[in-house]
């Protein structure tokens, strides 16, 4: 009697984890790459020099602080005191800032906690698009050109200080799920496109946006794989929407009390400061190309998406191959062909929203779909774009070595291309700014049985990104702080502003004390020549008590 031969599911399972592993490994290693030499020393090196990083690391630090005490309050933030609904102010963060909790949980400071999301946000963006291409056509090296093409780009890479803008692994497995709705519908799907969506919301209003847009475009575009089977689609559809509308209301409402109480809508003449340009599609911000010939395109940071020579030249070759395969009907063509018209429409849709106010169709849109409302910086709709041509780059890729799958010399070429694509993006070495930690000096308000703390300066709110140091300093005790900073500054601020800037004036002082203010912290460098005659004029006022001199010669005052 023969034995029966041993199953190969076990052996082929292996092989399936460790191409996973391989692929989060390399995506991983690519992140650290990209954001040298970052990792080196992340408790200590920062992107502090810009203010957003700043308050993106005291968001995230709030979040994992507040929801283990008082979930309910999570918006309740600290600063901007007595203004309410303050976290939603910008970006929730809540998904990376639920990622780096056990950091913050350990003792680890903010910084520690967003460096460490600064990686694992663009390893995870890659992996997330590696995953959309894999699944689509079985090609590990086409799937990781795919994932480097997104997460590793010109606009990416300049926004480092904005953690929420390397967290897009939601935007390609939405994508996914939403591909897979219209080809094969399964409940399963909707519910994973409602999952996605959700993770985009909990991190950045923008991404929720995006992941409707980049939905209507997969419905319009693909409406030939879907329509007949509309019974099956639509309901599916329906659970999605209402499933992840379910999921989003906890968030939606203190964003909508905000819109309400503090008017903190967008309105069309702000989006224009921030819109990109047609020139911003020809800026690079990768060594090869600005040293060489994009600086010339490179005006800001905002406005930066050229996706890379090799990107376009493979997104060329993916139109080009669906193209010449178009007279053959075989399902699996079909599908393929689709995609690539349904890619061509996001980059489109993206790249002329991005424009903003410069075309009328933002306008429209704007009319149309309220969420809009929330959104300033249009540029940043240039995701899509880059989504876009990431994934018909990774088409193209899969197409050459489908022609030749048993070719050594394509392997190498591919490989030579998913190089090209890095080296394409790559800006490191990345200058940081060295974080020697938040002043002690802040501890000793955590030991105050009351405390309402104002620091001065107390920049006017067109100078309220002055406060951002402030905000990162409240970590070290988490009591109202009246100065803040945010996406949004509200009116009380720009009240108390007014009078408290003239500090240690008599009738800012006065103001103070009737704002509820019970300490005081005084930052003497930055009040320039001044310094001295500042010291000396609070001095005068007894009842302000000195409680501390700090580090930097900050001095700690309580009013008695």
């Amino acid at each position: 009697m023969v034995p029966a031969a041993p199953s190969a599911a076990p052996t082929l399972a292996r092989r399936g984890r460790g191409r996973w592993i391989a692929a989060a490994l390399a995506c991983l290693m690519l992140a650290i790459v990209h954001t040298w030499p970052l990792i080196t020393a992340p408790a200590t090196l920062s992107r502090n020099d810009n203010g957003d990083a700043q308050l993106n690391e005291w968001i995230m630090a709030w979040v994992a602080h507040q929801l283990p005490r008082a979930p309910a309050h999570l918006f309740q933030a600290n600063i901007f005191y007595p203004a309410r609904d303050v976290l939603a102010f910008s970006e929730p963060l809540i998904v990376p800032a639920l990622l780096a909790a056990p950091v913050a949980w350990l003792g680890g400071s903010p910084v520690l906690a967003a460096n460490l999301m600064i990686v694992a946000g663009l390893a995870l963006t890659a992996l997330a698009g590696y995953t959309l291409m894999y699944r689509w056509t079985g090609d590990s090296l086409a799937a990781l050109l795919t994932g480097s093409a997104f997460a590793f780009n010109t606009h990416t890479l300049t926004r480092l200080a904005h953690v929420q803008g390397l967290h897009l692994y939601g935007l390609p497995l939405a994508l996914l799920a939403a591909d897979r709705l219209v080809t094969r519908p399964q409940t399963r799907d909707a519910l994973w496109l409602a999952a996605w969506m959700a993770v985009m919301a909990y991190t950045s209003g923008y991404l929720l946006v995006f992941g409707a847009v980049m939905t209507a475009v997969v419905l319009t575009t693909r409406i030939g794989d879907w329509l007949g089977q509309w019974r099956a689609v639509l309901p599916r559809l329906a659970l999605a929407v209402t499933a992840s509308a379910v999921a989003i209301v906890p968030l939606w409402l203190p964003y909508r009390r905000a819109a309400i109480e503090q008017g903190m809508v967008r309105t069309l003449e702000g989006v224009a400061d921030y819109s990109a340009s047609l020139r911003g599609y020809l800026a690079a911000s990768g060594t090869i190309h600005f040293t060489t010939w994009s600086h010339r395109f490179f005006v800001d940071p905002v406005d930066s998406f050229f996706p890379g020579i090799a990107v376009l030249g493979l997104a060329l070759t993916a139109v080009w191959t669906a193209g010449r395969e178009a007279p053959r009907q075989r399902p699996d063509t079909i599908v393929a062909r689709r995609r690539v018209g349904m890619l061509l429409g996001l980059a489109a849709v993206g790249l002329l929203l991005s424009l903003g106010t410069r075309t009328p169709i933002y306008g429209w849109v704007y009319a149309v779909f309220p969420p809009m409302h929330g959104l300033r910086a249009a540029a940043r709709f240039g995701n899509l774009f880059l989504l876009a041509l990431a994934v018909l780059a990774g088409l193209g890729a899969a197409a050459i070595r489908a022609r030749h799958p048993r070719s050594r010399r394509v392997v190498a070429w591919t490989i030579v291309l998913v190089a090209a694509v890095n080296a394409e993006a790559l800006r490191a070495p990345i200058n940081y700014r060295r974080f020697t930690g938040v002043p002690h000096i802040y501890s000793l308000l955590a030991a105050e049985p009351r405390v309402v703390l104002a620091e001065v300066p107390f920049y006017p709110r067109q100078a309220a990104f002055e406060n951002a140091e402030y905000v990162l300093n409240s970590t070290a005790h988490w009591r109202p702080l009246m100065n803040g900073y945010s996406g949004y500054t509200p009116a009380s601020y720009t009240a108390y502003a007014d009078v408290f800037w003239y500090f240690p004036r008599d009738y800012a002082v006065q103001a103070m004390r009737r704002a509820g203010v019970t300490h005081v912290m005084v930052h003497p460098s930055r009040f320039g020549h001044e310094a001295e005659d500042v010291v000396e004029a609070i001095g005068r006022h007894p009842e302000l008590e000195l409680m501390a001199v700090g580090s930097g010669g900050i001095r700690l005052y309580r009013f008695h």
